[in-house]
């Protein structure tokens, strides 16, 4: 492993389960890392949480509603103020919506914050990702996506206003985008500098499917009692940050630490362009940036 107290992570919804735990397995790899949370009082409760168990770690707090993409911009603004350089970040945060919400943006809730967040987000802290690279240790942007993308269609045209609309199909479309997202990405690195990678973290027992529906909703509570934690879940995050040589996993779909084929959907070259084109129109920024 990889550990240097000079590095600096930043790892999104790091208040509460998945992120919780990968801010503690970079903590205890002797990162700093930069919190993301949008509940200050969570937020820091977290902090509290990873500083018991990681005796010494040295954790910022950041804050942001990532459902909003000006949040988003401050969020960006903030850390690149803050750190002088940025070794990982994580875009953890995701959620599911129980009934079609949008955005303050106007943008369909999910695909807002599960997508178009962490492509604004790391589209600002690239160049400083960049900058922070140091001779053989690559930078990393590591995404976690889930195998619910399998099956998931995506209309570029409709992404932000899609029909037939459900709780499930949202989240799959929006965990479709974080692996198209990551393949373009990794088109445009090189990985000597930069790598990025995205993955599936297991069928975990956090709070996230609660809100997949009543009856979706309800299978999902009683099924987290035989399900492993958030510490399991963390784990393909943490290999990725922290594995020595993160090259041989550039632009691929990880499971339990292996690259994995995703959907043929996740494949197709001319949505992974015509989704890049659409996204950098939705957040405001040049198509090439």
């Amino acid at each position: 492993m990889d550990a240097s107290s000079d590095r600096v992570a930043i790892v999104t919804g790091a208040s509460a389960g998945i992120g919780l735990y990968t801010t503690l397995g970079l903590a205890r790899a002797g990162i700093r890392v930069v919190m993301v949370g949008r509940h200050p009082a969570r937020t820091e409760a977290a902090r509290e949480f990873v500083s018991e168990r990681a005796p010494g770690a040295e954790l910022d707090i950041a804050l942001a509603n990532l459902s909003s993409l000006d949040e988003v911009r401050a969020l960006a603004a903030d850390i690149l103020a803050k750190q002088g350089r940025i070794d990982v970040l994580v875009n953890n945060a995701g959620m599911i919506s129980r009934r079609y919400a949008v955005s303050a943006d106007g943008y369909e809730m999910t695909v807002a914050v599960n997508h178009l967040a962490p492509f604004l987000l790391t589209c600002l802290l690239l160049d400083r990702l960049k900058a922070s690279a140091q001779g053989r240790r690559a930078s990393r942007i590591v995404t976690v996506a889930s195998q619910a993308h399998r099956g998931a269609r995506l209309d570029v045209a409709t992404i932000t206003h899609p029909a037939n609309w459900t709780p499930l199909s949202a989240y799959g479309r929006s965990k479709l985008a974080n692996i198209l997202f990551t393949r373009v990405l990794a088109q445009r690195l090189d990985p000597a500098t930069v790598t990025a990678t995205c993955l599936h973290p297991g069928v975990i027992a956090t709070d996230i499917g609660d809100r997949a529906g009543a009856i979706a909703g309800f299978g999902w509570r009683f099924a987290k009692l035989f399900l492993p934690g958030p510490e399991k879940g963390s784990q393909t995050s943490v290999f990725l940050a922290t594995v020595a040589d993160p090259t041989p996993f550039h632009g691929a779909y990880v499971i339990d630490k292996r690259i994995v084929e995703p959907d043929p959907a996740a494949r197709d070259d001319r949505l992974v362009e015509a989704l890049w084109e659409e996204s950098a129109h939705l957040v405001g920024l040049p198509s090439s940036a």
